[in-house]
């Protein structure tokens, strides 16, 4: 079998995959291993981001600077070559590390920085993006006596950038199928200081507490969330003006429950906040994930704030007709059969009786 059949082969299993009852997580894994499969990587960082700010929100990585992670996110956000958001708006959906340095991975502040210390030689970039927003992005590492990524395997990579964002968007509409436990609110604000190595200065004690709970860790030791160290990043990627995108990331954790974490200045620290998602902010994402038009979107909005079928026409200038359209097309791609259910979802709140 010639290397087209196998890459052929191996997007046909990958493309299976997008249908498979799996989460995020597993989806990725089960990725992972096919690519695995026809393409050599020696580490890799598979990150879902907020698809509004394209802030990282929730990380598959494995990879030989885990003990430095903060460092590495740190640089990660600071760099402009091939940073993925910079990708996303130019229309690029797979590139390598030397081929956007024509052959000088020194001009990538990562590469200076964080990845020749363990002999990276090249770096493939896949991102995830559609007209809803960045719903991801995927870094290939590859190190030591091996060869660059080829044009090949850069273009076998972006045919299957469009499926695995659907796949991605699907995952994230899916969370909004179940309903979060009952105790997910913290008993006091949580925030967390951290210079601007991302290293943490201070936390509030609901921070301790609600993390731990939330997230909690093998060894019983402090928890901190990729998505702190995320934020904090893109803040200091906005101060340093590499990209304008708002310090903030929508995180989804369980069972139905997002947190939203954002990133400000405290003085000369870095304050990071984690706060159960508003129901507007809630209500963004599965619009978003949902691939709701514009017009659906805007009968979302109404319906949240409790207006009917005759409000919802007279304020859109449409017939009653137009707006059940509307709720029926809404309440196909949401899975649900009435307008109690969808809110339900759409607030985490359970359906009245």
């Amino acid at each position: 079998m010639g290397a087209a059949d196998t890459l052929s082969r191996a997007r046909e299993r990958i493309e299976r995959l997008a249908g498979a009852t799996s989460d995020a997580a597993q989806y990725r894994s089960a990725v992972l291993r096919e690519l695995s499969g026809v393409l050599a990587f020696d580490a890799h960082v598979w990150v879902l981001t907020d698809p509004q700010t394209a802030v990282g929100a929730a990380p598959h990585a494995r990879v030989p600077a885990h003990g430095e992670l903060p460092r590495l996110i740190r640089y990660k956000y600071l760099t402009e070559l091939n940073r993925w958001t910079a990708l996303a708006d130019a229309g690029i959906a797979a590139t390598s590390l030397l081929r956007a340095s024509a052959g000088e991975p020194e001009r990538s502040l990562l590469w200076r920085e964080v990845l020749r210390a363990y002999a990276v030689l090249d770096v493939a970039s896949l991102v995830l993006a559609d007209s809803r927003g960045c719903w991801g992005f995927l870094d290939l590492w590859r190190s030591g006596e091996a060869v660059p990524f080829t044009p090949r395997e850069l273009a076998f990579l972006a045919s299957l950038a469009p499926g695995m964002t659907r796949a991605i968007r699907a995952r994230q509409a899916a969370t909004f199928t179940s309903i979060p436990a009952a105790a997910t609110e913290p008993r006091g604000p949580v925030l967390l200081l951290l210079d601007d190595a991302l290293v943490v200065q201070s936390q509030t004690p609901a921070a301790e507490a609600w993390l731990g709970a939330l997230v909690p860790s093998s060894d019983g030791g402090a928890v901190v969330p990729a998505s702190v160290y995320n934020v904090a990043a893109q803040l200091l990627a906005v101060e340093a003006g590499v990209d304008a995108h708002e310090p903030l990331a929508r995180v989804h954790l369980s069972a139905g429950t997002w947190l939203t974490v954002r990133a400000g200045r405290v003085g000369e620290q870095i304050a990071v906040s984690l706060d159960p998602s508003s129901p507007a902010e809630r209500l963004d994402l599965f619009a978003a994930a949902h691939a709701l038009s514009a017009r659906e979107r805007t009968v979302l909005e109404l319906l949240a704030a409790g207006a009917d079928t005759r409000t919802i026409a007279e304020r859109m200038y449409v017939s009653e007709l137009t707006v059940q359209d509307h709720c029926t097309a809404i309440f196909a791609k949401a899975s649900v059969h009435n307008r109690r259910s969808l809110l339900a979802r759409i607030l985490g709140t359970r359906e009245l009786s």
